[in-house]
Parts: structure tokens; C-alpha cells; sequence
């Protein structure tokens, strides 16, 4: 098996790889940001990579985007300083296996491995008790942000114009302004700097 650990802090990979190295015989190949990711995903072809969110110059959820339409059939674990059940749904909504917070337990992390190689998929205990109970009362209209949506205002929440989030994203121009439209009407909110606002305190930042 083929692991692929993407993570801008050499300390965790390293962890990762300690603690995964083992495990069933993996291959552990590491890469410490989004375009290094899609490189290594194209060249060795990992089974599973385990992702966290916070990357530089390419966010996570659009790089997992990225990631499975270069290869469907990849198993995607995020592995993620959030551990709010509102990052979990979008990770899960974008395509994600799996996710798990770095507070997580080492046999967690094992654990959600094992279970998403089977075919499976794992969501950390507490994140996954929080992700039932929002389902059950939730009335967010946060919940409608995809996860494109979530990238810009990501990117947005960094102080970046639309004309860069443009060319983070490889889209034009227009299309950046037009998905900022709409995610202030999902919102309910009418400036940019709302959109910005929302991103601090979402976490995205």
C-alpha cells in the first residue's frame, strides 16, 4: 500500500511516518504543500493520502478537489488542527474517506487507516457524535456553502483580492465574482468584507 502524507509541518510528517511507517507494509511518501501534493499523487500514485487543511497557496478542500479528479478511486483522509463537526461535513461533502483532528489518539489515527484502506470510512469519535447531533437540530445556512465556496471565502478571509483567488484557482476572473454573488445570498449578507468577516470566525483562516 502507498501512503501519501501532505502536511507543511515537517514535525507531523514525521510523526505520521513513525507512527503509519508499519503499518500493512506501507510505502509513506510525504509533501509539504498543495502543488508538491498534486505532483505526488501523479508520480506515485499513493492508495491513500492523509491531508491536513491549513496549506499554503492552495487550501485543502480545493487541493482534495484537485486530488480526486486527477485520481477517483484515491482515499482521502484530512487530518486537521479543526476539530469542529462544520469543517468535518465539508471535508466529508468534498470527497473526503475520512477525517480526524490532531488531537487524535495515535490508535485513532491507525484505526481510521485500516478502516478507509478496507474501504470504509472514519470520522474521529467526538467529531463524529458532534456531526450527529448538527444533523438532528442544525438549521445553518452555512450548510449550503460548497466546497468551492468555502476555498474562496478561505482565501478571502487571507486578505487576498479576487483577481488572485482568480489565479489560485485557475478560473477567471468572472467566475470568482460570480460565486462571491452567490455565496452572499446564501449568507444573507451584502459586502465583501462580510464574507471576509465570516471567514475569521468560521475558521477558515
Amino acid at each position: 500500500m502507498k501512503l501519501l502524507l501532505v502536511d507543511d509541518h515537517a514535525v507531523i510528517r514525521a510523526g505520521l511516518r513513525r507512527l503509519l511507517g508499519g503499518f500493512n507494509g506501507m510505502e509513506v511518501s510525504e509533501a509539504g504543500t498543495g502543488r508538491e501534493a498534486l505532483a505526488m499523487v501523479r508520480s506515485v500514485q499513493p492508495d491513500i493520502v492523509v491531508l491536513d487543511l491549513g496549506l499554503p497557496e492552495l487550501g485543502g478542500l480545493e487541493l482534495l478537489r484537485r486530488l480526486l479528479l486527477e485520481q477517483p478511486s484515491l482515499k482521502i483522509i484530512v487530518f486537521s488542527m479543526h476539530a469542529e463537526a462544520f469543517h468535518a461535513a465539508r471535508a466529508l461533502r468534498a470527497g473526503a474517506a475520512g477525517y480526524l483532528s490532531k488531537r487524535a489518539a495515535p490508535e485513532e489515527v491507525i484505526e481510521a487507516v485500516r478502516r478507509v484502506d478496507e474501504g470504509g470510512r472514519y470520522i474521529e469519535r467526538e467529531i463524529a457524535q458532534e456531526l450527529a447531533l448538527r444533523a438532528a437540530t442544525t438549521d445553518d445556512p452555512v450548510e449550503q456553502l460548497t466546497g468551492r465556496d468555502l476555498e474562496i471565502l478561505r482565501l478571502l478571509g487571507e486578505g487576498q483580492s479576487l483577481a488572485e483567488i482568480a489565479t489560485v484557482l485557475a478560473v477567471s476572473y468572472k467566475t470568482v465574482a460570480n460565486t462571491c454573488t452567490q455565496i452572499k445570498a446564501k449568507l444573507g449578507v451584502t459586502r465583501t468584507s462580510d464574507l471576509m468577516r465570516m471567514a475569521i470566525e468560521l475558521g477558515l483562516t
